[in-house]
């Protein structure tokens, strides 16, 4: 998967966005979506196309680029960069417009700011967990898992992988190697849909999944493995590895330690152990 192909979050709403040609494009569908509550969005865009746009040219206003949807490929929808999008928010009534620009503002400021200094990202990062309420533990593992991650999306990258469908399958066979569950096997367990599934892991499951992308990238690098097929060998080789990790501790322990608790209950035990502590 391109790295440039990124979500953003708006009110819990997710943006979909692609950095291109040194600017973001954002889905105009998850736009509407995001300042029209509407559960048809497509519908309520095409109507808007219609009525407000339909004597000109869509250029520059927006372009059809391809955006990853939610079975994982990549589509052509209608994408606009800042300037297209603030035109288009004119034409759509809604009291989230004015708070929807100071954010794509902070947006597209903060990207040039993190192409200067990296660092500024992961501090991002780290103030949102926080304000979310995890505690800086969990946080410390989840930004190192997502240097982990970025490392092994690059080693697949590097083998030829590319398809965003390849990465998730990939991504699959990893997690079911390691934890003995599909991604959507493990997402049921944990009660989630379209929620991240890191951010809703246990501090065990983080370095158990931290480990399982380590090792598979450390044996990627040394058998180099060209293509998709070759390299989910690899993926499975290193989710075993900690798998029977997982399986080491939990012999110890006598429990699972795939969980089912998720981002809700991880932040009401945080809650009560720090009621305990006053």
């Amino acid at each position: 998967m391109e790295v440039n192909n990124s979500v953003a979050i708006f009110e819990s709403k997710k943006i979909r966005r692609l950095w291109q040609e040194e600017d973001w494009w954002f889905s105009v569908v998850d736009v509407v979506e995001a300042l029209t509550d509407s559960p048809f969005p497509k519908t309520y865009w095409r109507k808007l196309k219609d009525k407000e746009f339909n004597e000109i040219q869509p250029y520059p206003i927006w372009v059809p680029l391809k955006l990853v949807a939610e079975d994982g490929k990549l589509r052509e929808t209608d994408c606009a960069n800042l300037e297209g999008i603030f035109r288009i928010i004119q034409s759509i009534p809604s009291p989230k417009a004015e708070p929807f620009k100071l954010w794509l503002a902070k947006v597209g400021y903060q990207r040039i700011e993190e192409n200067y200094d990296p660092e500024l990202a992961i501090n991002r990062a780290m103030s949102t967990y926080l304000k979310k309420g995890y505690s800086k533990e969990w946080i410390n593992q989840r930004l190192k898992t997502i240097e982990v991650r970025k490392e092994l999306t690059d080693e697949w990258n590097r083998s030829g992988i590319d398809k965003p469908s390849d990465f998730a399958s990939l991504t699959n066979t990893l997690t079911k190697a390691w934890s003995d569950r599909t991604v959507k096997e493990y997402k049921e367990l944990k009660h989630l849909k379209k929620e991240n599934l890191r951010d809703n892991m246990t501090n065990i499951e983080l370095v158990l999944n931290l480990l399982a992308e380590a090792t598979t990238t450390e044996i990627s690098k040394v058998e180099e493995p060209k293509g998709f097929f070759p390299s989910e060998d690899v993926v499975r080789a290193g989710g075993e590895i900690a798998g029977n990790t997982r399986k080491n501790i939990e012999k110890r322990l006598g429990k699972s330690v795939i969980s089912s608790r998720n981002a809700k209950h991880l932040l009401e035990e945080k809650k009560k152990n720090q009621n305990l502590i006053k």
